[in-house]
């Protein structure tokens, strides 16, 4: 077998075969196949794709370039729930805790920052002494302990998608479903949960732009599950404005436990229980989403929500006093105030504008190996559908260099489109998926 004829078959638009991706992942997993034939086999596919069988197989390989986590030692149904990416998107960090207090377990194997979109481990380790990089032995006990444990991706983790998204990074292959598939499930599947419930997000500040898109990955996510014998549900969320007010790390955290203490903005608890009641419903702690979203709600007005993150980073190294004091979070040296230049209502907002701007101020990534600045982000202040005064404020932000909160201001005000008519508000929620649901891909 060779990697050339492997090459030219997917380039000829062939189906591969279960031996051939396998040939190739272990392969390069183990740098026996060099970055440009590796680059091209998956150019080929980024063009001419793949069906569910090699989608399948793909996964597979790459889940088991590494270990597989065996949690049946861990009691209770476990539910992850993972996001596509967005920008202020908290949702993990307001959830797992929130569905662990209602007695599902819920491991989660996070990301960073990259690009425009933010990271649950960029966002986890702005609390002082939180720790990410946790054993799995560790990850294990913490969440058969707690009902929670968040972390990173470790080397013993789906090790094939790591390398091998680093190179469709600089190759510009991210965007392939057949690829996003392969590296979301093989990383989820490898943590050993029994069910997953996926936010897909839609639009100018996720990396799918158009509904059909969206729920073409939804579809492919549910149908990968499927084939490993897993439980899978997907909502299509919106992403045409930031989730929330705030947009950075350390500012994110705090807009969380707020969520916990019921002072979250209306559009993103909406989203957080949306997804918090499928989790319930996979997890057999409600059998409707009515009934599921008034537990949710329950455990907030308790108090005992807060009381379960609190517990999470205390497990997880972090200093637990910042529940109620927020200045043992790190806070930027400066801030300022973008105003609107006039009248009018919110017609629209370029949130990849948006999230790129706080990328600039330091709060995320443009390279794997930035550095984050905890402290820096943005608070959006007016979304779509709000109304604005000449003067009144569209967004706060936070930097520790003047020279770079100047040039996010004007990036910023240039994002919003002010115009004299109304109009309405966002739908945050905006397709169930299931694998039921009939989706073409013509």
């Amino acid at each position: 077998m060779h990697m050339y004829e492997i090459i030219s078959k997917k380039r000829d638009r062939k189906k591969l075969t279960p031996e051939e991706i396998e040939y190739f992942i272990s392969g390069y997993t183990r740098d026996q196949i060099p970055d440009h034939q590796a680059s091209a086999l998956l150019m080929a596919i980024f063009l001419n794709g793949m069906d569910d069988e090699e989608t399948f197989y793909l996964t597979r390989s790459m889940m088991n370039s590494g270990k597989v986590l065996d949690l049946s030692s861990v009691r209770g149904v476990k539910v992850d729930k993972h996001s596509t990416g967005g920008v202020g998107d908290k949702v993990s960090l307001i959830l797992a805790p929130l569905v662990a207090t209602c007695g599902v377990k819920v491991p989660m194997i996070s990301g960073r920052a990259l690009g425009h979109t933010g990271g649950t481990l960029d966002k986890l380790q702005s609390i002082p002494g939180f720790r990410t990089d946790l054993s799995l032995k560790r990850f294990v006990k913490i969440l058969s302990q707690t009902g929670v444990c968040m972390m990173g991706q470790t080397d013993e983790i789906a090790p094939a998608d790591r390398k091998m998204y680093a190179l469709r990074d600089v190759t510009a292959t991210v965007n392939s479903i057949p690829l996003i598939t392969s590296s979301i499930m093989s990383k989820k599947l490898a943590e050993g949960a029994d069910a997953f419930v996926f936010d897909v997000k839609m639009g100018n500040g996720a990396f799918m732009k158009e509904r059909k898109q969206a729920l073409l990955l939804a579809k492919s996510l549910i149908q990968i599950a499927k084939k490993f014998k897993k439980k899978a549900v997907a909502l299509i969320t919106d992403m045409n404005e930031p989730l929330g007010e705030a947009v950075g790390n350390s500012i994110e955290v705090i807009e969380s436990i707020r969520a916990l203490k019921g002072k979250a903005p209306p559009d993103l608890m909406k989203v957080t229980s949306a997804l918090g009641a499928q989790m319930l419903i996979l997890g057999k702690k409600a059998k409707t989403i009515a009934e599921a979203k008034k537990r949710l709600s329950q455990t907030i007005e308790s108090g005992e929500a807060l009381l379960k993150f609190r517990e999470m980073i205390e497990k997880q190294g972090g200093d637990p006093r910042v529940i109620h004091d927020f200045s043992l979070l790190p806070w930027a040296k400066f801030k300022s105030l973008v105003t609107s230049h006039k009248d009018g209502y919110v017609q629209s907002i370029d949130t990849e504008r948006i999230g790129l701007c706080a990328m600039k101020l330091g709060a995320g990534r443009e390279k794997s190996d930035d550095l984050i600045d905890p402290g820096a982000g943005i608070l959006v202040k007016k979304k779509v559908g709000d109304a604005v005064n000449k003067g009144e404020p569209l967004a706060v932000v936070f930097a520790n260099n003047l020279k770079r909160i100047k040039e996010a201001s004007q990036r910023i005000r240039g994002s919003y489109d002010i115009q004299r008519r109304k109009t309405s508000r966002l739908k945050k929620v905006l397709v169930f998926v299931d694998e039921r649901s009939q989706i073409t891909k013509s």
